[in-house]
């Protein structure tokens, strides 16, 4: 798969930019519903996003060091590296969910939680956005970031971005589920 660097980063920009607008509808909703878990494992809507933000307090400043430490210059296709792409589609939501277990530290269940859950998100959201755009002036091939659960494995750019923000959206799919089990 080659995709046009642009193409990428478009789609990306608009799936984080549904993403803030889902989590903005959710302050909307109690925090009591917020807080509904379907059953005493699973996890309810606002452990969704605090698990979501425990990622993006890693990735964002990896992202961000990779970016501004780059010398490179954009090129005009992406091509997926075979170990950021299988986590990409690892991550992609399916129809029904397949459950994966997460690392302890990333796991946020019966944390004590509320609506700044969400406003952290929204936050770490628009710094996604901001470090989307400054990815349009690095090659996200050749630019590598370091990964959540090894300091040895790097990933390129590209994969990176594709791998967080389509994690996002396999967790903001769960928290809506969730609240429709309300």
């Amino acid at each position: 798969m080659k995709i046009s660097t642009s193409q990428l980063l478009d789609e990306l920009k608009i799936l984080t930019q549904q993403h803030i607008r889902c989590a903005e509808n959710l302050l909307q909703e109690t925090e009591e519903k917020l807080n509904f878990r379907a059953s005493e494992n699973s996890w309810s809507a606002l452990e969704c996003l605090e698990h979501l933000n425990r990622y993006g307090d890693f990735y964002i400043p990896e992202i961000t060091l990779s970016i501004s430490s780059s010398k490179t210059s954009p090129k005009y296709t992406f091509k997926p590296g075979i170990l950021g792409n299988y986590f990409t589609k690892m991550m992609l939501p399916k129809e029904k969910l397949n459950k994966m277990k997460t690392v302890k530290s990333m796991n946020p269940i019966h944390s004590q939680l509320n609506k700044n859950t969400v406003n952290v998100f929204i936050k770490q959201q628009h710094q996604f956005l901001e470090l989307l755009e400054k990815a349009r002036k690095a090659d996200l091939e050749k630019v590598k970031t370091g990964i959540s659960i090894s300091k040895l494995l790097k990933l390129r750019l590209g994969d990176t971005l594709r791998f967080v923000i389509y994690h996002n959206e396999r967790h903001i799919k769960q928290a809506e589920t969730v609240l429709t089990n309300f």
